[in-house]
């Protein structure tokens, strides 16, 4: 077993979230066994009680921000932090708590909470680079557990990350599946979606759902048109990319212009 003086020192933290990123680090199970020999735990709430005070060689990052005292306190971590990583839709798009992004968040509070004054929040929820600099993101909702790992494992080999950037098509095409949204018409965001799901929701005959947020270089107003002529109705394609990752710049900005152009006369 190696030192644990010389062991990298880990920390997971969380901020508005699920927690289902931090459970898909747990989910490893036997990989994490071999993780933890190589690393030091120093902080993970979800997993021990016991922690470690920083500096901290990597951060885990789950979860966005939507408080003022997480945005300060994403700024301590970040300087107690040699490297910071984000995993998960609210990490790096906002979440789907981002939805509050394009309404008053004033409305929300009078409906959700019987006294909306004790209620301390910001207006958005917002990704953490959106705050301070991030040095990898894995997207996903929730992640791929062997995504993961590939990140932890590439953090102690000191390289980069290998991880794919195209699209849940290029899934689809390795999995042999019929495209369900030209041969079947279904509507499917795949094309626009990162992929590391495998492809679960066309291997299934469903559309996919952009729960890995948009692929590297995406086109969404292609993809808009495509729908369009499929007879998607404007306000479900907005829906559609309103989800898990509404915060998603090329999401947001396409599900704007959609917006717009309906509201136009």
């Amino acid at each position: 077993m190696v030192s644990t003086t010389s062991r990298p020192k880990i920390a997971v933290w969380k901020f508005a979230s699920c927690d289902g990123c931090q459970l898909s680090l747990l989910d490893c199970e036997d990989e994490l066994l071999a993780v933890a020999d190589r690393v030091q735990i120093a902080y993970f709430l979800e997993a021990t009680r016991a922690t470690i005070d920083g500096p901290y060689d990597l951060s885990i990052v789950e979860g966005s921000i939507t408080t003022e005292h997480d945005a300060e306190r994403i700024k301590t971590i970040r300087a107690l932090s040699r490297h910071l990583i984000t995993i998960g839709a609210c990490a790096t798009a906002g979440g789907v708590q981002a939805l509050r992004n394009y309404s008053d968040i004033d409305d929300y509070l009078g409906i959700v909470y019987a006294t909306p004054a004790y209620i301390s929040t910001l207006a958005t929820s917002t990704p953490i680079s959106a705050h301070v600099q991030v040095d990898f993101e894995l997207r996903g909702c929730p992640i791929d557990k062997h995504q993961l790992l590939e990140v932890l494992t590439a953090f102690l080999g000191q390289r980069r990350p290998n991880i794919a950037g195209h699209s849940v098509c290029v899934e689809c095409k390795l999995r042999g599946n019929v495209c369900v949204l030209v041969a079947g018409g279904t509507p499917c965001l795949g094309p626009i979606t990162h992929a590391g799901c495998g492809a679960l929701c066309p291997t299934y005959a469903r559309g996919c759902y952009g729960c890995f947020g948009p692929a590297e270089d995406p086109n969404p107003a292609s993809l808009s048109a495509q729908l369009d002529r499929l007879g998607v109705d404007r306000v479900d394609l907005i829906r559609m990319l309103r989800t898990f990752n509404t915060g998603a710049e090329p999401f947001r900005a396409e599900s704007q212009r959609l917006m717009t152009e309906a509201s136009s006369p």
